[in-house]
């Protein structure tokens, strides 16, 4: 089962900088599974407009959950997906932080050692480089991770109608 990520953090990479917010949809018609969870900072460094993206201050952030009790809540509740597939707009950075974080607090990843990139599969679906999969979203993109990753998710969903079969 496909599961839509997407991270906001406070820098570009994790260790040196925070996640700060983890969002998730179970990628099905419903859409109604979903997971948002905020994480305390763990570094004192951070770049002032990448957090500024996010909408929260740095003492907002500051008042978070610890990382590890968001991260477990995200694990149990990955674990009642079967067989969840990791899958994001730009996994290449929300995977670097979901997998670091679980690995940090959890020693384990319960999405396994892979991720897919939604972008690169609109791509290939329409056999298209240049292809932005973006118009198909229906949620606003406004970096609350829940309402981006829902709007991926319904991006996923409308590629079914364009033969894609998952």
């Amino acid at each position: 089962m496909y599961v839509m990520v997407d991270v906001e953090a406070d820098g570009p990479i994790p260790s040196e900088y925070s996640m700060i917010a983890v969002g998730a949809v179970v990628v099905e018609p419903a859409l109604d599974r979903t997971f948002l969870g905020y994480l305390r900072p763990m570094t004192s460094q951070w770049i002032p407009d990448a957090l500024k993206v996010s909408g929260f201050s740095r003492d907002e952030v500051l008042k978070f959950p610890q990382p590890s009790i968001t991260m477990g809540h995200f694990h149990t509740w990955v674990k009642e997906i079967d067989r969840p597939v990791f899958i994001a707009d730009n996994n290449g950075f929300d995977w670097q932080f979901v997998n670091w974080y679980f690995h940090k607090f959890l020693g384990v990843n319960p999405f396994g050692f892979s991720s897919q990139n939604l972008n690169s599969l609109y791509k290939g679906l329409t056999r298209n480089v240049r292809a932005s999969f973006k118009h198909l979203r229906k949620t606003k993109h406004d970096h609350n991770p829940v309402n981006d990753a829902m709007g991926n998710a319904e991006a996923l969903l409308e590629m079914r109608n364009l033969g894609l079969n998952f």
